[in-house]
């Protein structure tokens, strides 16, 4: 069965990376305008109990913030949607069955398996719960191309039902393609990149991509690409400090 979702709605823009934790540079990104915050909780120093408080420190209601999450654990991915995330980011997703998994982790019957309760955060306590469930937007779904098999098999990954956007991990896809024992598999990362985002548009998904502040888009926007990861919070600090001279 099919949840209709006007696709045009739930586009994200230019968003940027929150490893740290702290909710105090949490709440100063959020004041910066971009449309989407990527909290990591594969990588850096964010960990579970940090979710909340940073999502409460961020400023505006129409900042959409997304949570990668290191595997998939049914269970965490309800709880992060039921504090109110906007949606989840899965890294390596390598085939439609991986991402349809993840999608019914997120989703409530008839749609999916997760457990409903209308007093979480994400409902206001209570107060927005939906009283048709047909009605209720489900959350985001971005599914990471991070690797051969997930380039291979993009386009069955697209067309997965709930999967709104393919988002290309450029280190980790160069990392895969570089490392393959077979010839075949060591596909040009422009290549790699290149047929995501075409899977990714004929699917009508969006496709995004992590870049640096200083990166020129210019090219990424004419292959199709249309969200943006810019930089990530510690190394924005990073540079920073070291434009100071001492």
């Amino acid at each position: 069965m099919k949840q209709n979702i006007e696709h045009k709605a739930r586009i994200l823009g230019t968003g940027t990376w929150i490893s740290l934790g702290s909710p105090i540079v949490t709440e100063v990104i959020s004041m910066m305008q971009f449309d989407w915050l990527l909290f990591d909780l594969e990588h850096g120093f964010m960990q579970e109990h940090d979710i909340l408080p940073n999502l409460m420190a961020v400023k505006s209601s129409g900042t959409k913030v997304i949570v990668r999450v290191s595997e998939f654990r049914s269970g965490l991915i309800a709880r992060l949607l039921d504090w109110g995330v906007a949606g989840i980011m899965m890294p390596h997703v390598s085939s439609s069955e991986e991402a349809a998994r993840v999608v019914g982790a997120m989703r409530y019957p008839p749609f999916g398996k997760r457990g409903f309760s209308s007093s979480s955060r994400s409902f206001g306590y209570g107060e927005n719960a939906p009283r048709n469930i047909t009605e209720w937007e489900p959350p985001l779904f971005i599914a990471q191309i991070e690797n051969y098999e997930g380039v291979q098999n993009a386009n069955s990954i697209a067309a997965t039902e709930g999967v709104d956007m393919l988002f290309v991990g450029p280190r980790d896809l160069r990392l895969d393609l570089s490392v393959r024992k077979s010839a075949d598999e060591r596909i040009p990362f422009q290549e790699a990149i290149s047929l995501t985002v075409k899977a990714a548009i004929s699917s009508g998904k969006q496709a995004g991509i992590l870049v640096s502040p200083e990166e020129d888009i210019s090219d990424l926007c004419v292959m199709g690409f249309s969200a943006f990861a810019i930089g990530a919070d510690l190394a924005v600090l990073r540079s920073g400090y070291k434009r100071i001279k001492v």
